[in-house]
């Protein structure tokens, strides 16, 4: 919701930078690809945390490295003329294993209630899927919902950040994400209802 309002803002800010990028030929898609890696190395840190807790710092600043990268590189395939379908399903489809890969890291090491976690991986899931489909029947959800995949990362990061210092706060994290995840689903089907019953 609030990542939507600010998006313009933003790419206004980075345009002049993502332009110089393309300049010396780096492309979308490898933007989207250094993006996904940079969320296998987190899910790494989590899985690593035994070894010192601060792997959880790094795994808190790689999402945000992510995160960043996620937003590049659609801002650098419109300043290039490079959009294409093939990159925005290879974004959708790098998000998707992104998210899912860091979340089942905090799951399987412990870091959080397992119950939790999966409902957080396919709460996740569902919010896009549920923004696709609702766009894929021509109901625009861009907005719409507490918690679209900027607001979820944020909210992740600052949880791993805290969890240096206390560790159970990821936990109660990983249950507020997992929380408002479905109750984002649950309002795009509600704005999908009204939208389609106006028709």
């Amino acid at each position: 919701m609030v990542s939507s309002r600010l998006k313009q803002k933003f790419e206004g800010l980075i345009i002049s930078r993502v332009r110089a990028l393309a300049s010396v030929g780096l492309t979308p898609n490898t933007v989207t690809l250094l993006g996904l890696t940079a969320s296998f190395a987190a899910a790494w840190c989590y899985l690593s945390w035994r070894a010192s807790r601060l792997m959880l710092p790094a795994a808190a600043a790689l999402l945000l490295l992510s995160g960043l990268l996620d937003a590049v590189d659609g801002v650098l395939a419109r300043a290039s003329g490079r959009a294409s379908a093939l990159g925005g399903f290879l974004d959708s489809v790098s998000d998707r294993y992104s998210d899912a890969a860091v979340l089942a890291a905090i799951a399987v090491a412990g870091l959080c209630d397992a119950a939790w976690g999966l409902a957080a991986v396919v709460g996740s899931l569902m919010v896009s899927y549920a923004r696709a489909r609702a766009e894929a029947a021509g109901v625009g959800m861009a907005a719409v919902g507490l918690a679209e995949r900027a607001e979820r990362m944020l909210l992740l990061a600052a949880a791993t950040l805290a969890a240096y210092l206390r560790l159970e706060i990821l936990g109660w994290g990983v249950a507020l994400l997992a929380v408002l995840a479905h109750l984002t689903v649950l309002q795009r089907a509600h704005h999908f209802y009204k939208e389609t019953r106006k028709r």
